[in-house]
């Protein structure tokens, strides 16, 4: 059976009307077999139709299968053979029972395997009251056999759909963790850039504020002082800096100072690492430049870097175009690529999720997916 095909049977089974609907086919086929079998009796008649019309309810009542299976096994002690019909609904009956764990699988077996025994037996007294022939118990047998069997598959197959829901659920929450891990370690690291932002500037000051009650001539007692508070704040203000980020440098590279953070002025310089290693991407501005946040033309930038080196990663070889676009509230930035799409960059990749912690951090908006022409695409803004 092809895959295809598998996958719509399931379906079709998934459906609320299937139970109805094969409990009342099956209903359909008892009847015409007992019309044309005339011979059955009352009993009969009213077992078969009741073992076939009980499996309706088999979906929302499981238990209702065992009234099915009793059923089938009293129209086959009344008679002296068992109707297709009957046949087919107390299998399916058995495989309900396994299927939803009505009761334990030994249970249902040993069960249904002591009723068949006792149908044996009323057989034998019935039609060889003296015969001990060890042939006389081939039914309970066959009986016996067939619910081991279905009560089998039933219960099989309940244990492979609660490994597959197990292992889903233990997929979907391992990737949100793998995601929340990835968002945790991006505003960590937004952190420290920040962190260097921030004290690359106070440093600069507190050394200014300094230098200046050295280097400017006829400085007043009061404006001399003035200054020294101001140096003061700053030397204060970087201490404090440093200690409450103390908890986010986690490795020796951390403390390799307070160098400031790269900006939009090194877009070219990350243009010509991505085409040194062979891509083709172009750079395009739109909109004059104002005097924007560090932080925003922080986080732009790490957008852009992300972005291209997803291109490398997933669409070796594709064309890139970065762009740039300066409104009055807020920054665009948008990379785009005509590789296949990398469709499953959105959905287990770290590097857009970090993507989209820095756009929100900043009250911004990161989309990312195929482009409308193929490709990948990611767009984000940034407001300030």
């Amino acid at each position: 059976m092809s895959t295809s095909l598998r996958q719509r049977l399931r379906a079709w089974i998934a459906l609320p009307l299937y139970p109805w609907l094969s409990g009342g086919a099956l209903t359909a086929l008892a009847a015409v077999e007992l019309v044309v079998v005339p011979r059955h009796s009352a009993v009969i008649a009213f077992c078969v139709l009741l073992s076939a019309a009980a499996l309706s309810w088999r979906r929302a009542h499981p238990a209702s299968a065992a009234v099915s299976a009793v059923a089938v096994l009293v129209s086959f002690a009344v008679g002296s053979d068992l109707s297709f019909a009957a046949a087919v609904s107390g299998l399916l009956a058995c495989y309900t029972l396994g299927r939803h764990r009505v009761a334990h699988p030994a249970l249902v077996v040993g069960g249904g395997s002591a009723l068949s025994l006792a149908v044996n037996a009323w057989h034998i007294v019935s039609w060889h009251p003296r015969s001990h022939s060890v042939d006389l118990f081939a039914e309970w047998f066959v009986l016996t056999l067939a619910t081991l069997a279905a009560v089998s598959m039933g219960d099989a197959v309940r244990a492979r759909e609660e490994t597959r829901r197990e292992r889903s659920a233990a997929q979907a929450g391992t990737l949100a963790m793998e995601k929340r891990q990835a968002a945790e370690a991006e505003r960590a690291a937004i952190a420290r850039e920040l962190h260097d932002v921030v004290s690359h500037s106070v440093s600069e000051i507190a050394v200014q504020a300094e230098s200046a009650t050295y280097t400017t001539p006829d400085l007043s007692p009061q404006a001399h002082d003035h200054f020294q508070q101001i140096a003061a704040s700053a030397r204060a203000s970087m201490a404090e800096l440093r200690r409450l980020s103390g908890v986010l440098r986690t490795g020796p590279e951390d403390h390799a100072g307070t160098a400031p953070q790269p900006t939009l002025d090194a877009l070219g310089e990350l243009i010509a690492q991505h085409r040194s290693v062979g891509g083709e991407v172009e750079l395009r501005i739109n909109g004059d430049r104002g005097e924007l946040p560090t932080s925003c033309e922080l986080s732009a930038y790490r957008i852009v870097q992300e972005g291209l080196t997803n291109v490398r990663r997933h669409a070796p070889g594709a064309h890139a175009w970065v762009e740039i676009g300066y409104r009055p509230d807020r920054l665009a930035v948008r990379i785009a690529d005509d590789g296949p799409g990398s469709p499953g960059v959105v959905h287990n990749g770290h590097g857009l999720a970090g993507m989209q912690e820095r756009a929100v951090l900043l009250g911004g908006t990161l989309t990312a997916g195929p482009g409308p022409d193929g490709g990948f695409l990611v767009e984000a803004e940034l407001p300030w």
